[in-house]
């Protein structure tokens, strides 16, 4: 069974990366292949911890993901942004918390932050100087010792001490935590001129965004760590956690988390209940598409990959995999990912040749054939510094800007911008010039992220249409993203045009967005997990990113993000190859059922986070299995 299982849906994979290549898929006409999934293993009773093998644990009891996790866990140090630990530690947007929590939690779907950690809503001061807010008495650490404001203020007073990236993101807005009681906590902001908030809207994100980490546990850190380095470098084996889950197993070819069954979030202030799943486990697949054959087996029960025409394991197959959406784009398009550029590359500072190869590459490709038609077009929604949300579509002026914008694979016009620049073949060869020096650039992402790869090979195709030699290179994600975050130095050969995330749907959105795709403050920075990779530089843009926090009239605010995007078309510091969900999120329901769906009467919704982001874990409490 095994056998013929592997077969089929190798096949079933196959197709998917064909008919990625030809266009839209066409319903089988006849019965499709009837492709059986193991039944979950039978167990008389839960099995203990200690009896349990990481490489055979209970499929009833463990909840699988790919698409998060590629290459070895490096640590579990909350300080530090270098574990490449995916399912428990990220702090953008909608935090992962799954293994340390935040005092909130965002809701990309309704734009809320519901209490975490926190009893109740935070308050701002009258003078908006200030913000209060009180810790859960039920809210425990691992060690069974309570969370108090004390672990949230020495958190902040830790990562100010030894410049940590928590610091480094937020000392410019939040001045101080204190603990005025046991319960109580007091985030006192930045002050602008105006004796006000400088940033209200950061201070906001902090208490969604970013985790409390224990006290005594932190001390226990300093006192083995000489210095900062060796602070941030700390794997953190012993780290103390507050989440529903904690390290069960971890090496090269997986990671595995187990439940607390003691977690205080069962009790009646919080969830009630503990999360259905006992363990969590991530496979390190190679590429997107062994975690595609994983899906396609019921080996992978949440899929945060690209899996390729995805439409073919129901429609083609008959198999239990759904997406939030059930018809395309298939998920909710937050994100941006966008091609960024070397501005010390040569040409690459004239706007000219930026622009010219954002205009000639074929877009319409890339979303049909490199995404599968899992994004919306720039005909549909066409390119500004915007997602394709209704709320942030509203907030700039679309015909002030129309004349800007370009839908792609317009060659011709891209051919007249750079004759118009003198940026011409002179020697005959096929390749232009410019000053005289050829204009040859290398296109490069991280191997096996094959959404992106594709997009980069069109990418590629485009310069070569207008006579720019562009070609590519795929360096590991363990490489990559050392080289691209570290902004303090240039980037070196190979890095000419390469390709990043953008934030998705947050609580400073669309502004934060802009901030990380234009602001001059990321210039430098050693450890840039933020964004404007290409080091662009406006003061024009910075006094306007600096200003949009404080606006609270909504012309004002229009006008502001409308200029913005007008820069941003005119000077193109980088572009959007596609609208990307925040995160992929499909599922098989062969052991594991009731995901969260589109319009599955959840309230508040559950947003299409794969039950790991922000209030998006809500649908780890709300899974059943099929075979109980």
């Amino acid at each position: 069974m095994k056998k013929l299982l592997s077969v089929l849906s190798l096949m079933i994979v196959a197709t998917m990366v064909l008919t990625a290549c030809g266009g839209a898929v066409t319903p089988a006409a006849t019965q499709p292949p009837a492709v059986e999934t193991e039944a979950p293993v039978a167990t008389e009773a839960p099995a203990t911890e200690a009896s349990v093998d990481a490489n055979a644990l209970p499929r009833n009891e463990t909840l699988y993901f790919n698409g998060q996790q590629w290459g070895p866990v490096v640590g579990w140090n909350p300080y530090s942004n270098s574990n490449n630990n995916a399912l428990a530690i990220a702090q953008q947007d909608s935090a992962r918390v799954i293994m340390f929590e935040t005092p909130y939690l965002y809701n990309m779907l309704d734009g809320k932050q519901y209490p975490l950690l926190a009893d109740g809503d935070y308050a701002w001061d009258e003078g908006m100087t200030e913000v209060t807010f009180k810790i859960k008495a039920a809210a425990k650490w691992s060690d069974g010792t309570p969370v108090t404001a004390e672990d949230v203020a020495y958190t902040w007073a830790t990562a100010v001490k030894y410049d940590t990236p928590l610091a480094a993101a937020n000392k410019d807005y939040v001045d101080t935590i204190e603990a005025k009681d046991a319960q109580t906590v007091v985030v006192k902001a930045v002050l602008g001129d105006d004796g006000k908030a400088k940033n209200p809207l950061l201070v906001n994100a902090y208490l969604s965004t970013n985790y409390v980490i224990q006290k005594a546990w932190t001390q226990t850190l300093e006192a083995r760590s000489a210095d900062a380095t060796a602070l941030l470098a700390d794997p953190a084996e012993d780290v103390v956690y507050s989440g529903p889950y904690g390290k069960f197993f971890a090496d090269d070819s997986k990671v595995v988390y187990v439940r607390n069954d003691e977690y205080w979030g069962q009790d009646a202030s919080m969830w009630g209940k503990l999360p259905a799943p006992k363990y969590l486990a991530h496979t390190i697949f190679k590429d997107n598409a062994a975690g595609s054959v994983a899906l396609a087996q019921g080996e992978v029960d949440v899929s945060q990959q690209f899996n390729s025409n995805i439409q073919v394991l129901w429609l083609n197959y008959g198999l239990p995999v759904s997406t939030y959406l059930p018809e395309a784009p298939y998920g909710i398009g937050a994100s941006l990912p966008t091609a960024f550029y070397n501005l010390k590359s040569y040409g690459l500072d004239n706007v000219a040749v930026r622009k010219a190869i954002a205009m000639a590459v074929d877009y319409p490709t890339i979303i049909a054939n490199a995404m599968t038609n899992q994004s919306a077009t720039f005909d549909q929604v066409p390119r500004s510094l915007m997602n394709p949300t209704a709320g942030e579509q509203a907030l700039y002026d679309h015909d002030a800007v129309k004349d800007l914008q370009w839908a792609g694979n317009d060659v011709a016009g891209a051919i007249a911008l750079l004759e118009e620049a003198g940026v011409t073949d002179t020697d005959g060869d096929g390749w232009r010039e410019l000053d005289g020096q050829k204009l040859t650039y290398i296109a490069t992402c991280p191997n096996g992220w094959s959404d992106w790869q594709a997009a980069i090979e069109i990418v590629a195709a485009a310069g070569k249409k207008i006579g720019i030699d562009i070609t590519t290179n795929y360096p590991e994600w363990s490489v990559y993203q050392t080289v691209v975050t570290a902004s303090d130095a240039d980037l070196p050969e190979g890095y000419d045009i390469l390709m990043m995330w953008s934030d998705g749907a947050g609580p400073t959105q669309p502004w934060g967005r802009i901030r990380k795709l234009m602001s001059s403050e990321f210039v430098g920075m050693a450890s840039n997990w933020n964004g404007n990779w290409g080091q662009y530089s406006n003061p024009a843009a910075d006094e306007l990113i600096n200003a949009i926090p404080t606006m609270t009239d909504e012309s004002e605010l229009k006008a502001a993000y409308t200029e913005l995007v007008k820069i941003y078309l005119t000077d193109v510091p980088s572009f959007t190859l596609m609208y990307r969900p925040q995160a992929f999120h499909a599922v098989n329901e062969s052991v594991w059922t009731n995901f969260p769906h589109d319009g599955d009467g959840t309230n508040p919704p559950v947003p299409p986070l794969d039950m790991t982001d922000g209030w998006s874990i809500a649908g780890l409490y709300n899974l059943t299995l099929v075979n109980p």
